[in-house]
C-alpha cells in the first residue's frame, strides 16, 4: 500500500491547525480567566468542551499517524477523523452560540455607566447635582451585576464611591473592585463625573482599572438640570442583567467625554 495523497494530508493538517487555534485558544482563555484578578467575560469560559475537543483531536491525529506508518491508502477511514471532528465541533459551537450574550464586557459596562448616569441626572436640581451616597446608592439596585469575572467567578454587584471637590474625572483607581462607580463631585455641586472600575477595552485579563478606550477614561458628566429638559424622554437598552431579567431604560442626556461645567 502507498501513502495517502497530498490532498488528504493537507486537509488533515489544515483541520489540525484550525482545531488547535480555535479550541487551544478557548482552553487558554478558560484557564487564564480562572486565575486572573479580573477577566472581561460575562460568564466563565467553558473548560470541559475545548479540553474534550483537543483530546479527541489528539486521538484523531494518532489514528492518522498510525495509518501513515502502516502505509494505508486514501481509503483508510482514520484520515477522515480530523475533518469530521472539526465539522462536529463547529456545529456544537453554533448550537451553544444561540444562548451566548452577543455584547462584550466593555459594551455592557458602558451601558451600565450610561444608565447610572441617567438615573443620577434625574436626581439633579436646577442648582446642584446629587452628592449624598444615601440618595445614589439605591440606584445601583437597578443595574444588575457587573459584566466581569473576579478570579473566575461573576462579579456580584455594583458598588459606589462618592468623592468631593473634584476637578475632573478619576483616571486611575488602584485597589478598587470591578463594578465600582466613582462619583466625583465638583466644588459647589455644579457637576459630577462618573467613571467605572473594570478593565481597559484593549485588555481581557488584568488588574482592576478605570474603564477606558485607547487609554482615554470613559466617563459621563452629571449637570444641574435645565427647566426645559425632560429627563428620561428617550430609551435605550438597559445594562447587563441576569438572564432571567431584562427590559429597557432611558439613556443619559449628556454625551461621553465632556468635562465642561456650567458657570455659577
Amino acid at each position: 500500500m502507498t501513502l495517502p495523497g497530498r490532498r488528504i494530508l493537507l486537509a488533515n493538517a489544515a483541520c489540525l491547525l484550525l482545531l488547535a487555534w480555535l479550541y487551544g485558544g478557548d482552553l487558554l482563555d478558560a484557564l487564564r480567566a480562572r486565575g486572573a484578578d479580573v477577566s472581561a467575560f460575562v460568564e466563565p469560559p467553558p473548560l470541559v468542551r475545548p479540553a474534550g475537543v483537543l483530546a479527541l483531536a489528539a486521538l484523531a491525529l494518532g489514528a492518522t499517524v498510525w495509518g501513515m506508518l502502516r502505509r494505508r491508502g486514501d481509503d483508510f477511514k482514520g484520515y477522515r477523523l480530523l475533518p469530521l471532528l472539526l465539522v462536529g465541533a463547529l456545529f456544537v459551537d453554533l448550537v451553544f452560540a444561540e444562548s451566548r450574550m452577543p455584547l462584550g464586557s466593555t459594551d455592557l459596562a458602558t451601558m451600565s455607566l450610561r444608565y447610572f448616569h441617567n438615573l443620577a441626572q434625574q436626581q439633579a436640581t436646577e442648582d446642584a447635582v446629587p452628592a449624598d451616597p444615601a440618595m445614589l446608592s439605591p440606584l445601583l439596585q437597578k443595574l444588575g451585576r457587573p459584566p466581569y469575572l473576579v478570579r473566575g467567578q461573576p462579579a456580584s454587584q455594583y458598588t459606589l464611591q462618592v468623592r468631593q471637590d473634584c476637578e475632573g474625572p478619576v483616571r486611575s483607581a488602584p485597589g478598587l473592585q470591578p463594578g465600582t462607580f466613582i462619583y466625583c463631585v465638583a466644588p459647589g455641586r455644579k457637576g459630577a463625573w462618573i467613571t467605572l472600575v473594570g478593565l481597559p477595552a484593549e485588555q481581557r485579563f488584568g488588574t482592576p482599572d478605570i474603564l477606558s478606550v485607547r487609554g482615554e477614561a470613559r466617563f459621563l458628566l452629571v449637570q444641574p438640570s435645565r427647566p426645559e429638559e425632560e429627563p428620561g424622554s428617550s430609551e435605550v437598552f438597559a445594562p447587563f442583567r441576569d438572564r432571567a431579567s431584562g427590559g429597557a431604560a432611558p439613556p443619559g442626556p449628556r454625551s461621553e467625554g465632556s468635562e465642561a461645567l456650567p458657570g455659577p
